[in-house]
């Protein structure tokens, strides 16, 4: 028995592509693939935040490259958004609609992007948060090498081996919390560890791709470079904090009415968390907070400027594709929200990247999804086409950005929930039929419900022949399975069958 593999089997996804000659290997471009997590549009080339933030590599990335101003992720939360990333396949395709699905054990024959890359004769090799980091989301089948994400100085991961079995276990330091705030969970602090910068794991992960980009290497690469921060908790070397005064740090802009015009689900959705928000603001640590919010961003910003410089000095810096993308945004208090997992601008907004040799800079406000990825590999890299990926190729776009495009951003969260995201307006519809709509040329903080006004039943009514069709039931959770973490396995409980993360 496989879970799940039926819905698969009928999509066609199982697809193997015949080794290349060594002269298309070489003529092939290289990859780069960099991943930051939880990343709202609070970088400098997107103007996110209203104050200011230490972003320069990845602004002068977006200088080189072309500039998704209008990009959205596929979901608003780990797991699914990295799984429909990864397989090019929307969480309603897959039924993975939340952080407690495993995507291997589900689909151990769906392709993915570096299986597509190492089909196709490249030698792929990764480090860090590419696939969501729990145990059992990233087999080694998917990888030539792979330097795993351990966790193993932050006091978050002590004593979760569970989840994170190579993480370190022991007592939480003195000093923790950091923020000061006893009783806001260990999730939820910031500040600086006892601990030297290159120890952070978002160091290490860099030193990795850094090394790897001094090699000489014999075949095309794909090389993946997923960074931690900001998720939080925020924990950066104590230079980042010191990029920021605490004093003038630009709170988010909140409406007292905002929730008022908002279906019930919304603010069901609002509310989650909102108990680590109140406790922040009761502290009066909001922008200390905020503070290290920013602090993470320009931590894994630095990392990024590492790797891109190791690029810049090597070889393959001419012919090479960067791709820098976030998996979703953050909420910091706006909709009285404190985390991610809603349908709202402030966390399905992210920087996306892409630069491509042969192509021009620029900037490029058409809604594009994160989903569009894998068919944009395919085109760029003149693969054989994968059959039934949910997005498309944006080579279009990076020819010409100013090109005609219909097609708008769609996200999903959870089963039924969906918000559709053109240069203009949001679309957002929940399972029980309810809606919200915005006007983002005169409402960009999404204060004003127009759903249900007439004179907006048009755009509407246009906007919603882009929600799913249909909805994948979902996928079994991770309790189906038992999970081996030194062999990689997972065994099927109600059958006994095992799926083995090794077998390429």
């Amino acid at each position: 028995m496989k879970i799940n593999m039926g819905g698969v089997a009928a999509l066609g996804i199982t697809f193997l592509l015949g080794s290349l000659a060594k002269g298309e290997e070489a003529s092939r471009p290289n990859v780069l693939f960099l991943a930051v997590d939880d990343m709202k549009d609070w970088v400098g080339c997107l103007n996110g935040y209203e104050g200011v933030v230490e972003t320069p590599n990845i602004d002068a990335l977006a200088e080189r490259g072309m500039l998704f101003t209008n990009a959205h992720c596929p979901s608003p939360k780990c797991a699914p958004s990295r799984a429909a990333i990864m397989t090019g396949l929307r969480p309603s395709t897959t039924g993975l609609y939340d952080n407690g699905h495993w995507w291997y054990p589900n689909f151990p024959d769906v392709m993915t992007i570096p299986q597509c890359f190492r089909n196709n004769g490249y030698q792929v090799v990764g480090a860090g948060k590419i696939f969501h980091h729990t145990a059992g989301n990233n087999p080694p089948n998917q990888w030539d090498d792979f330097f795993r994400l351990t966790f193993r100085n932050d006091p978050w991961f002590r004593g979760a081996t569970v989840n994170y079995p190579w993480s370190e276990s022991g007592p939480f330091p003195e000093a923790y919390p950091w923020s000061g705030i006893a009783g806001l969970g260990h999730e939820n602090d910031w500040g600086s560890l006892e601990i030297e910068e290159r120890d952070y794991d978002d160091f290490l992960t860099a030193n990795y791709a850094v090394d790897f980009l001094k090699r000489e290497h014999e075949k095309p690469f794909f090389l993946a470079c997923g960074l931690f921060r900001p998720h939080l908790p925020w924990y950066a070397p104590q230079r980042f904090f010191d990029l920021y005064r605490t004093e003038e740090v630009v709170l988010p802009e909140v409406a007292e009415d905002d929730l008022d015009d908002i279906p019930s689900p919304g603010k069901k959705l609002a509310a989650d968390r909102r108990k680590d928000l109140e406790l922040i603001r009761q502290s009066d640590k909001w922008k200390e907070a905020v503070e290290a919010y920013l602090a993470s961003i320009s931590f894994a910003d630095d990392q990024i400027g590492r790797v891109l410089q190791a690029l810049d000095k090597s070889d393959a810096r001419d012919s090479t594709i960067v791709v820098l993308w976030s998996d979703h945004g953050w909420h910091l208090g706006e909709k009285e929200h404190w985390h991610k997992s809603t349908l709202w601008e402030e966390v399905t907004r992210v920087p996306f990247i892409i630069q491509a040799p042969g192509f021009s800079s620029g900037d490029c406000s058409k809604p594009v999804n994160l989903i569009d990825l894998f068919p944009t590999f395919i085109d760029l890299c003149s693969f054989e086409p994968v059959p039934n990926l949910d997005g498309q190729s944006l080579v279009p776009l990076l020819q010409n950005p100013q090109r005609r495009w219909d097609r708008p951003s769609v996200i999903e969260y959870h089963e039924g929930n969906a918000a559709v995201r053109s240069e203009r307006y949001r679309l957002i519809r929940y399972a029980d039929g309810s809606e919200e709509l915005y006007d983002h040329n005169d409402d960009p903080k999404e204060w004003k419900n127009l759903a249900g006004s007439p004179e907006f039943a048009t755009i509407q009514s246009e906007l919603a022949e882009w929600l799913p069709a249909k909805w994948a039931d979902s996928a079994p959770t991770k309790s189906a399975f038992k999970f081996d973490p030194e062999n990689y396995t997972w065994t099927v409980k109600s059958t006994g069958d095992v799926i083995d993360g090794n077998k390429r």
